[in-house]
Parts: structure tokens; C-alpha cells; sequence
């Protein structure tokens, strides 16, 4: 069934907004100051994360405009490589999320709990009840169809934008933190060389990657976009823009009030601008940024990842029932019903599914290298197309071996921190490997 062309640069701009803004730029820049050690290193490693996202978008516009098809994420993998390759990255991106969802709903439950029940109520039961009303709210949403869904994202991240821009006001309220000049520490006590500064900058650029990771997703609504060679380049670049501006003047907006020192440790850092700038009512209103980022994250993750089950549907990948789209209202009900009853389940386990998230991170870094360097096997096999009508990345190939190299380095730097999780992210996508050529096999018979 063809599907219509729905959304517009507005709807796809904000889009890329909520894939990336969640919860990470509220902690990540603590992990960084930790790693980093010194503010001029932690300025560093959020610079060229931001860069290396501008290469990766340029990238991904691109192969969004030469293969703009529903579930683009899962079908560059499965042309450019193999449909078991295609298969086996797309379920851990979908287990991933769905795990992403139960628990940063929980977090957002957590934070509404204490401003909207009474003391008595304020525990594990309700906490989960809250999450899951959220989930299901957003997924009664998306059953309305891609414009309801769509018009309801677009309306949650322009607030979570201005929310963000008034915490950034506390630099304006006084009670700046003046730091006295730190030191990078190396293990041994010697004078650091420049391969602990790198290996240092290889931890922070961790952190500074998951915080800046979800734009490539994008290219799973290729196929209902309003003249999708143009809008899905600009959508992505428009996207990445607002959300590197946002992330470079935050974190100056951290390390001026809060105190470079002090970030290292600090447990709340949204927090304290939001006391900054509301005093006692601080913990409030933060509360209420956080559960509308929450609201953010969860519905478009409810409006991407169906789609990449749709895909997988769609190629035998998965149960053919998985590509069914509702003929009046074009909304592809089986895969948002599991992919919300995988989050909703996997919410009684978040703390057990913190672990798989862990193993994942390394495999989401290759699968981003991966998946941009489909743009070298696209070029050729789209040579046909006439450039006029397509976005083409500027400098190529430099930009794409820029953000290919980047990620490489990120997978190099985890395995170097944290091998095991390397090695169980390795043998869970072998595990899919596996799963994928027996289901072949089962379908053949």
C-alpha cells in the first residue's frame, strides 16, 4: 500500500529535535567533566561531537535523498549489505529503544510523582502506573494517524526548546562558580603526554555521542515525506543546527554556574540553573521539563521504530503481519502495538535491561559508521538520479570518512574502557545473526 506524503520541513525538523534531545544533555556533561578532567578538554570533546554530527547529517541527507522509503534505517543495511546484517543491527536498535522508553519513562514518572502525589503515594507502584499511562497515551495518539502524532511532537519539542533556552537564562542570575584552573591527573602521577589527553577525549567523546545519537533515524520516514530528495536534507541539517547550538551554549551555561569542579560530581545540574533562576520552585519546574522531554522522547520513538518493523516486515525479515498498514488512518498498527507492549514490558525489568543497553552502546557506534558508509555503495548504484533533484554531500568523500572515523575511533575507545561490553554487544548481534538464517530456514520449510 502506498503511503501518503504527510509530513512537512516543520514536522521532519522537529522530528530530528526529539530523536536527539532526551534525556542525555540533562546528564552526559557530567560524565564528560569527570573524563575530561579539564574544562578546556570538555569544551573540546562537545565541539567536535558536534562537528562530527553536522559530517553525519550531511552524510545521512544525502542517503535520505538518493532512498527515501519507509524504514530506511532497516533497507540501506539490508541493499548495501545483507538482509541478516540489516536485521540483526535494526533488532538491537528496537530492543535498545524500547528499553530506552521503559526506562527514561520511569525517570519522567519519578520526577512528576513528587510534584503531583501526595507523600504517601510516592513509590514503585505508582511510579509504574505513571510510566506506562505515558506510554499508552502516546500510543492511543499515534493511532490517529502520522498527522495527530506528528502535530502532537511538533508542539512537545518547540516547548521542550523553550524550556531549554530558560534554563540557559541562569547564567544571567548571578552566582557564577569562579574555578581555580585544574589539573589533568594521569594514573602513574606523571606529567600527562598526548595519548592521555586522547585517551581521555576518547571517554568524553562516549558520553558526547550517546548525547548527540538518533538523527540518523530520520531516514526511516523517507516514504512519507512531502518531496523527500529536498525535505529530508534540509530537515536534518535544520534539526542538527538548533541542537548543536543548544548543546555548545548549555554546557558553557553548566560550567559557568554550576562550577567546573563541581559539575564532575553534581547530581542534578538541570537542577541547579532551574533553583538559579525559580529559587525554591526550581525542583518544579525542572520536574516538569523532564517529564515533557520524557513525552517528547517517548512518542517519536513510538513514531520511528514501528517503521523499521515495518520494513523488516516488508522483506520477510519479520512476520508479514509486521508490514500491515490500517487502510483508513494508514498507521501501521502491528508494529507500534508490539514495539508499545515491548516497552511496556520491559518497564517491570528496566533495571535488568540496563545491562543489554550497556553492550549495545559499542554496536550502535559501528552500526552508525556502517550504515553512513552505505553512502559510497549508494553513489554507485544511484548514478542514474539527476543531481539536480538530490542533496549531495559537500567535500565528499571527506565528510563521510570524517564521521566514519569518528565513530570508529568512539567503538575503540569503549572496548579500551569496557571490553566485556564490546564482547557481549559482539556475541548479541552474532545471537540475531543466528536467529535471522534459522527463521529463514523455518519460512523455507
Amino acid at each position: 500500500m502506498q503511503q501518503k506524503k504527510q509530513l512537512s520541513l516543520f514536522d521532519l525538523s522537529m522530528i530530528v529535535v526529539s530523536l536527539v534531545i532526551g534525556m542525555g544533555i540533562f546528564r552526559t556533561p557530567v560524565n564528560v567533566a569527570a573524563k575530561a578532567q579539564m574544562p578546556e578538554l570538555f569544551y573540546l570533546a562537545w565541539f567536535i561531537g558536534g562537528f562530527v554530527a553536522f559530517c553525519g547529517a550531511l552524510t545521512y541527507a544525502e542517503i535520505g535523498s538518493r532512498y527515501p522509503v519507509t524504514g530506511g534505517y532497516y533497507k540501506i543495511f539490508s541493499q548495501a549489505y545483507h538482509p541478516s546484517i540489516a536485521f540483526a543491527i535494526n533488532c538491537i536498535v528496537l530492543i535498545s529503544s524500547a528499553a530506552s522508553v521503559a526506562a527514561i519513562s520511569i525517570i519522567g514518572a519519578e520526577y512528576l510523582s513528587k510534584i503531583v502525589l501526595p507523600a504517601e503515594m510516592q513509590n514503585e507502584t505508582y511510579r509504574v502506573a505513571i510510566a506506562i499511562s505515558t506510554i499508552l497515551m502516546f500510543y492511543f495518539i499515534n493511532l490517529l494517524g502520522l498527522k495527530a502524532s506528528s502535530k502532537t511532537q511538533n508542539i512537545l519539542t518547540v516547548i521542550k526548546i523553550g524550556l531549554i533556552l530558560t534554563l540557559i537564562c541562569a547564567v544571567f542570575f548571578g552566582g557564577q562558580t569562579q574555578d581555580v584552573a585544574p589539573v589533568f591527573k594521569t594514573s602513574n602521577g606523571a606529567a600527562p603526554s598526548w595519548q592521555n589527553y586522547g585517551k581521555a577525549l576518547g571517554l568524553c567523546l562516549i558520553a558526547v555521542s550517546f548525547s548527540y545519537a538518533g538523527y540518523a533515524q530520520t531516514i526511516n520516514f523517507g516514504g512519507e515525506v512531502k518531496d523527500a530528495k529536498k525535505i529530508i536534507p534540509r530537515s536534518i541539517i535544520i534539526g542538527l543546527t538548533m541542537i548543536v547550538t543548544l548543546y555548545l551554549i548549555l554546557n558553557y551555561v553548566y560550567v559557568k554556574v554550576i562550577g567546573f569542579e563541581e559539575l564532575k560530581t553534581a547530581e542534578s545540574i538541570a537542577a541547579i540553573l532551574a533553583s538559579k533562576i525559580f529559587g525554591p520552585a526550581g525542583f518544579k519546574i525542572l520536574s516538569v521539563i523532564i517529564f515533557i522531554s520524557v513525552m517528547g522522547y517517548v512518542n517519536v520513538n513510538l513514531l520511528s521504530n514501528p517503521r523499521a518493523m515495518f520494513a523488516m516486515g516488508e522483506e520477510g525479515a519479520l512476520p508479514g503481519f509486521f508490514s500491515k498498514v490500517n487502510k483508513k488512518t494508514e498507521v501501521i498498527t502491528w508494529s507500534l502495538t508490539v514495539f508499545t507492549v515491548a516497552a511496556v514490558v520491559i518497564i517491570f525489568y528496566a533495571k535488568t535491561f540496563d545491562k543489554i543497553l550497556n553492550y549495545t552502546i559499542f554496536l550502535e557506534s559501528i552500526s552508525m559508521a556502517s550504515s553512513a558508509a552505505t553512502i559510497f555503495i549508494l553513489r554507485k548504484r544511484t548514478t542514474n538520479l539527476d543531481k539536480k533533484t538530490i542533496y549531495t554531500v559537500p567535500l565528499y568523500p571527506v565528510l563521510p570518512i570524517i564521521f566514519i572515523a569518528a565513530y570508529t575511533f568512539v567503538a575503540f575507545s569503549i572496548y579500551a574502557d569496557d571490553p566485556n561490553a564490546a564482547l557481549n554487544g559482539i556475541y548479541i548481534f552474532v545471537g540475531f545473526l543466528v536467529i535471522y538464517f534459522i527463521s529463514r530456514v523455518i519460512n523455507k520449510k
